[in-house]
């Protein structure tokens, strides 16, 4: 597949051409982009997957529900419904997307909200009888159909998408110029403990524009892994040995934070959002223990009725300069 993808590097000017044309009509406004008079908060990356956009959307989350309405729109990526749909208690993951439910299962007080066309979707949100004060557009940097007030890029730690090129042969969606929309760029999964020398190389590399804000987070993993009866602490799996099991688009970070516990494990990888065969379930059933992402969990649970064998670990982003971090985002919401 690598290979492949040198193969089509002539492709790469075309697709330059295209996504470069189609930005700058958006910037003179002859291709046309909504605007709304409630806060819209776009996250999103110019790299395809495995920036950790749902981590960010779950701290936005965090930090607007206690004082705001929220809601979330997202794609709702693989699922088997059409049009706009707005999360109840009959959803799933099938109904809404993986993401959309994991948001869905863990903010209750919430709306969740999925509509691939976010213009159509925007409007049904604000036409509900108690519309959202702020909507939280998952993975929508691209879609600029939807004016969003204000844009936060994410950028992986050990896949900054200054050292990338565009599709095919690289993995970026549009030109690197395109971060020039951003108000915040947030470098993900770093080290805990970056150096600061580190830091000011990579802001170097990104070099932003006067007023863009740049952070860098890291993944806090929990200490205990979960399911729906019980909490297990980590350092408890020191004396056995388990199967992990994920797809995601970077496992890396998980398995090196795995590892460096000490614990020993198998590791079954699958591509992102995998939809899980009759015969890997059939496999992953014979496992006598299953550790997996959280949102590889809302699509496996449900083929699983022995529900003690399956566990996820939870996790959050935390990001440095958190006061100035939420200070931005607050104001831009005032």
């Amino acid at each position: 597949m690598k290979i492949l993808r040198y193969f089509l590097f002539p492709v790469v000017p075309i697709y330059f051409v295209v996504t470069w044309l189609r930005n700058k009509l958006y910037d003179l406004g002859i291709k046309k982009s909504t605007s709304y008079n409630v806060p819209v908060i776009c996250v999103g990356n110019l790299s395809v997957g495995g920036t950790g956009k749902s981590p960010m959307i779950e701290y936005l989350i965090r930090l607007l529900k206690p004082d705001h309405h929220i809601a979330t729109l997202s794609r709702g990526y693989k699922r088997q419904t059409e049009g706009f749909v707005m999360a109840d208690e009959s959803a799933t993951a099938l109904s809404i997307g993986d993401e959309p439910f994991q948001f869905y299962r863990k903010f209750k007080d919430i709306i969740v909200s999925v509509d691939a066309n976010r213009v159509h979707g925007m409007a049904q949100l604000l036409a509900l009888k108690n519309p959202p004060e702020i909507v939280l557009l998952d993975d929508a940097y691209q879609h600029r159909r939807v004016k969003a007030g204000f844009n936060i890029l994410l950028t992986a730690f050990d896949d900054l998408y200054t050292d990338d090129i565009l599709l095919p042969t690289g993995n970026l969606r549009e030109p690197r110029a395109g971060a020039r929309r951003a108000d915040i760029i947030v470098v993900t999964k770093c080290p805990e403990n970056l150096a600061d020398d580190e830091k000011r190389i990579i802001k170097e590399k990104i070099n932003p524009l006067e007023g863009q804000e740049v952070f860098f987070g890291h993944i806090a993993y929990s200490q205990s892994i979960r399911n729906t009866k019980e909490h297990l602490n980590l350092e408890t799996l020191k004396s056995q040995s388990f199967t992990l099991v994920t797809g995601i688009a970077n496992p890396k970070p998980l398995v090196e934070h795995l590892k460096l516990m000490g614990l020993q494990f198998e590791h079954l990888k699958f591509k992102d959002h995998h939809d899980f065969t009759e015969n890997d379930l059939n496999i992953l059933k014979q496992k006598p223990m299953i550790v997996t992402t959280e949102k590889d969990m809302v699509r496996l649970q449900p083929h699983f009725n022995n529900q003690e064998a399956l566990y996820y670990l939870p996790i959050e982003i935390k990001i440095d300069r958190r006061k100035e971090f939420d200070g931005l985002i607050s104001r831009f919401v005032k």
